[in-house]
């Protein structure tokens, strides 16, 4: 394993590579239906004569414009390294044909693995294949690598899940994740309505948009299966690790939303290595907060491994590289999160041990069981406005406030001071005994680390629908008064938490916008005894491996021209209305407008979401998600406007979506869809 310190604010742009390399636009891949897929490949030059293994990204996200810019920093370095670095746009979105229906169908993995077919046919190929990709695409490399095609040899998936039901942004402990849940449905029936580019495919661009801007919501679907059923199961790599039979490098960060699944891929795959660092939703030689490492050339290390023969050692890396992160004051923003690297040669690793803490009189939080009492933990609805976003990319506000906001809200149990520094990594639980009020409630547990000047830092949290105690395939409704058991699982973390420091446990059967509420107010009553206890997984350092990883500068290739038309702008406000007692939360993020010369294009969005409650009244939550969309080129111009809503009484959900579409300022499609939906103890 090659590591050097290295200063990694500073990203090295390369020039020059090994191999002279050539851009192929606008590449058609030809699948059985007769249908193409849009493809752009870079390429070593004399790849003709001096055939190479292939990279492949294969996402929605539109290779010509949106992902334009981050394309042309990543897959020319892996060209210049020898590879046929391949972006595809998958069926119905870019300039594919067709139209995207939903999230990860049997289509859009068949249809993968002709693209692998047809690379094994070209004159430049071996034949062996790479997939990369975040977030998308390191859930359907995952999930492709589970159709065992013979020329896929190895996967390096990023911030991405093997359970789409437990880990995603539609459902987290078999609750709605109202903060996600609409919003990226939205995000998806806007990103899907947008048009093929007339400059490549023709004439037929618009009888294709228009199918396009009728593309059902996505969120009706999602809601209509509110338990872990076969439509999750589908893409859920979960339901049988051993199809994924080929190496799989799992990455992930801190303030990712997808940590947890590293874990339970290292434990699970047959052959798996995770990196795990400090950073939000986002490839690791570009992200925040730094350090950011020289992500690009591990990925040289684990494709020349698998799809070269080269031995570049990466048999012989730990199990798990992590970071655990030096504790911090509360910030929604990090620049830098300073910590360490450490190696793990096993996952579950030898060096972590279960920590136990009992809830104890007066709201402690103590190393030894106490005697029975009740703890009685009421509804506050705005409890969880200040718990951040579900999914951090790295933008500013998107962390969790100081949690003093939040605390007087829930019911908390404090710890004494830390006598001695300790490293968390893993997954903690609270495990609780408990009695409900109603037969329909949820859980939510916090972890906080608390400063000696009294600062609270969310470092940890998680919740569970409590009528899934069984599963989450087969709920049933709680008898109230009858005693119970449960575990809520939280967050993945790598944490320090150093002397003087104490940790805080938050309980509360709220969490909006995180979690959609129970229909009516509900008091949790929690009877303190052995079983009822937070376990941490506390970590005893191994100076003789710790303490010789570091990474190298980061590398990216020259990325390609734009001029900004309007700068990116960011908002994100709590704001109560005490008359009425209302509290909404606005959050408003312009992603601003950029202009490609080497194509024309001119693209750009907004995004407005609005999460309303009211307090003490559960049926009052209210979900709006706004998007606004251009797609233009000279007289060419394309805007799109959406309108999202999502409300409920104590029987049903209301779906209303809203479409409306612009060709050259004239509106050419508007339509709004309505759905109701039975709510299933949700």
């Amino acid at each position: 394993m090659v590591f050097n310190v290295a200063d990694s604010v500073n990203r090295k742009i390369k020039k020059d590579f090994p191999r002279e390399i050539e851009k192929l636009d606008n590449v058609w891949i030809p699948l059985s239906d007769g249908s193409f897929l849009a493809a752009t490949i870079w390429l070593p030059v004399d790849a003709k004569t001096n055939p190479v293994p292939a990279v492949l990204e294969y996402l929605p996200y539109r290779k010509d414009d949106f992902t334009a810019i981050r394309d042309s920093i990543r897959h020319p370095y892996f060209a210049g390294h020898g590879y046929a670095s391949i972006r595809v746009d998958i069926r119905g979105t870019g300039n594919s044909d067709g139209y995207l229906p939903d999230e990860y169908l049997k289509q859009e993995h068949d249809d993968a693995l002709e693209v692998f077919d047809w690379i094994g046919r070209q004159a430049w190929a071996t034949g062996d294949v790479g997939m990369i990709g975040k977030s998308w695409g390191g859930f359907n490399g995952l999930q492709i690598a589970g159709r065992q095609h013979p020329s896929l040899k190895a996967v390096i998936s990023l911030c991405s899940t093997d359970d789409r039901y437990a880990d995603d942004v539609h459902y987290r402990g078999g609750n709605i994740l109202a903060s996600d849940i609409l919003w990226w449905a939205s995000t998806m029936f806007a990103y899907s309505a947008r048009p093929q580019d007339p400059n490549v495919v023709g004439e037929g661009w618009k009888e294709n948009w228009l199918q396009r801007l009728n593309t059902t919501p996505y969120v009706h679907e999602w809601l209509r299966h509110q338990t872990r059923d076969d439509y999750w199961k589908h893409g859920s790599i979960c339901e049988d690790y051993s199809k994924v039979d080929i190496p799989v490098f799992a990455v992930s960060g801190w303030q990712d939303g997808y940590t947890d699944r590293v874990f339970s891929l290292l434990k699970n795959l047959p052959y798996a290595k995770g990196l795990i660092g400090p950073w939000a939703h986002e490839f690791p030689e570009v992200a925040r907060p730094e350090p950011a490492i020289g992500f690009l050339q591990e990925c040289l290390r684990w494709w020349d491994q698998w799809l070269k023969g080269i031995d570049t050692g990466v048999k012989d890396d730990p199990k798990l590289i992590s970071w655990i992160q030096n504790s911090e004051l509360p910030q929604v923003d990090y620049d830098e999160r300073p910590g360490k690297w450490v190696a793990d040669e096993s996952w579950p690793s030898r060096q972590v041990a279960e920590h136990n803490y009992w809830l104890g009189k007066n709201h402690q939080l103590q190393q030894n069981p106490s005697d029975e009492q009740k703890i009685i933990v009421p509804s506050v609805q705005e409890h969880g406005m200040y718990a951040g976003v579900y999914c951090p990319f790295g933008e500013p506000g998107d962390l969790p406030a100081d949690q003093r906001l939040e605390n007087g809200k829930a019911v908390v149990f404090t710890s004494e001071p830390m006598e001695e520094s300790i490293d968390l990594l893993g997954e903690p639980a609270f495990h609780m005994t408990f009695t409900s009020d109603q037969p329909n409630v949820f859980i939510a547990a916090k972890l906080c680390d608390k400063a000696p000047t009294g600062e609270s830092t969310l470092i940890s949290w998680g919740m569970l629908n409590l009528n899934h105690l069984r599963s989450h395939e087969y709920p049933e409704p709680l008898d109230t008064g009858e005693i119970y058991k449960a575990e809520v699982k939280l967050d993945a973390l790598g944490q320090n938490i150093p002397v003087g420091h104490r940790l805080e446990l938050a309980v509360a059967p709220t969490y909006w916008p995180q979690a959609w509420p129970s229909p009516k107010q509900t008091t949790l009553t929690i009877l303190t005894n052995e079983e009822t206890r937070l376990v941490l997984p506390v970590r005893t350092p191994k100076p003789e491996s710790d303490s010789h990883i570091s990474f190298e500068i980061p590398e990216i290739a020259q990325p390609i021209d734009k001029e900004i038309l309007r700068a990116e702008k960011r908002t994100r406000d709590v704001v109560h209305d005490t008359i009425s007692d209302t509290w909404q939360l606005q959050d408003y993020s312009d992603e601003g407008e950029r202009l490609l010369p080497n194509n024309g294009i001119r693209h750009g969005s907004k995004n407005k979401n609005t999460f309303t409650i009211t307090s003490g009244d559960p049926l009052s939550a209210n979900i709006r998600c706004e998007w606004e969309l251009t797609v233009a080129r000279d007289d060419w111009d394309t805007q799109l406007f959406t309108d999202s809503i999502m409300t409920s009484d104590d029987a049903s959900f209301y779906l209303t979506n809203t479409m409306v579409a612009l060709l050259n300022g004239e509106e050419i499609f508007r339509k709004t869809w309505e759905e109701t939906i039975p709510r299933n103890y949700q």
